[in-house]
């Protein structure tokens, strides 16, 4: 590993460990709002540390998802919502919400949890199916068939949102701002975090083949990186991945499309070393968002961390793109 590469790893790790620690120590009085850093009581505890893990598997797995789709689908702008999984698991939370609310019930938050990942699941074979030509996903024909998928799963999910009252609306809102839990799902939080885990080793040791597939199909045909499979791996396991995120905190803007660009800027395109230094720019983006939403008070209780990771995310990202042009250019 050349220096500026290890360097560049070692300061988002850096940066990383640091908004942890941030996020574990943080504390808001409950009655006058003022912030402190202190290590939580017992009663309190369980939550930080809730907060954190779920913040840092989300952003790892989001960050690793836009990697993946951007090397797949050779576009710098695709990202997580770009397969139309998000828009599938906001109509999977909706259909959960006008079924309970048919059945005069209440849907528990792991019904709603479930409604979103088959949602996101089904939206992705949708997506599959459609963007496969010549028996592989085609690049373009993906795209096109995610925007399509996107737009009809928003369709639904305002037509069911005019069938329900206005206090489930809210609640579906509040959901797709985005968020992190305090407590979240065990289960899906250390199913998040092994998915995670093995496809940035998976990543890792055939990093080979995904740098192959920026040579073209052609070339990366001739010296053996089948990318056909490989597009397809790397579809199904973002689609995964990031059906898991939006179960489990929502969807959340800008994570996947500008942490593996804030990667490939400090260690380079080798996906050997961006896909690695892409999940720590998701963490470090995910939980200092939530860490700083802590400090924010409008009245009117905290900001949704999609809210605040949208609110970075985008100026990031366009500094990144002015700088990409001038350099283009230059």
């Amino acid at each position: 590993m050349s220096r500026p590469r290890a360097l560049g790893l070692i300061c988002l790790a850096i940066l990383a460990v640091g908004v942890v620690a941030l996020r574990l120590f943080i504390d808001r009085d409950p009655i006058t709002g003022e912030v402190s850093l202190q290590w939580a009581g017992p009663q309190w505890l369980d939550l930080r540390l809730g907060a954190a893990f779920a913040g840092a598997a989300l952003g790892a797995a989001l960050a690793i998802s836009g990697a993946l789709l951007q090397a797949a689908l050779q576009n710098p702008l695709a990202s997580p919502s770009l397969l139309g999984v998000a828009s599938g698991a906001g109509l999977g939370v909706m259909v959960v919400l006008w079924g309970a609310h048919a059945c005069a019930m209440t849907a528990a938050t792991g019904l709603l949890m479930t409604g979103a990942f088959v949602g996101a699941l089904l939206a992705l074979l949708i997506v599959l199916r459609l963007g496969t030509r010549g028996g592989w996903p085609d690049p373009v024909t993906t795209i096109l068939a995610g925007v399509i998928v996107s737009t009809m799963a928003m369709a639904g999910i305002v037509l069911l949102q005019g069938l329900v009252p206005e206090g489930l609306r809210g609640r579906f809102l509040a959901w797709a701002m985005g968020t992190v839990p305090d407590l979240p799902s065990r289960g899906l939080l250390i199913a998040l975090g092994a998915l995670t885990v093995l496809l940035l080793l998976a990543c890792i040791c055939w990093s080979g083949w995904l740098d192959a597939l920026g040579l073209g199909d052609v070339a990366a045909t001739n010296i053996g990186a089948h990318p056909g499979a490989v597009r397809t791996a790397c579809l199904v396991g973002a689609g995964l991945l990031t059906a898991c995120c939006v179960a489990l905190g929502g969807p959340m803007a800008f994570v996947g499309l500008v942490a593996p660009h804030v990667a490939r800027l400090l260690v380079g395109p080798m996906h050997r070393f961006l896909v690695p230094g892409a999940a720590l720019a998701g963490l470090i983006l995910v939980v200092g968002a939530d860490s700083l939403r802590q400090m924010i008070d409008l009245g009117t209780g905290r900001l949704p961390v999609g809210v605040l990771t949208t609110l970075i995310g985008g100026p990031v990202f366009l500094i990144l793109l002015r700088r990409e042009v001038h350099r283009a250019q230059g």
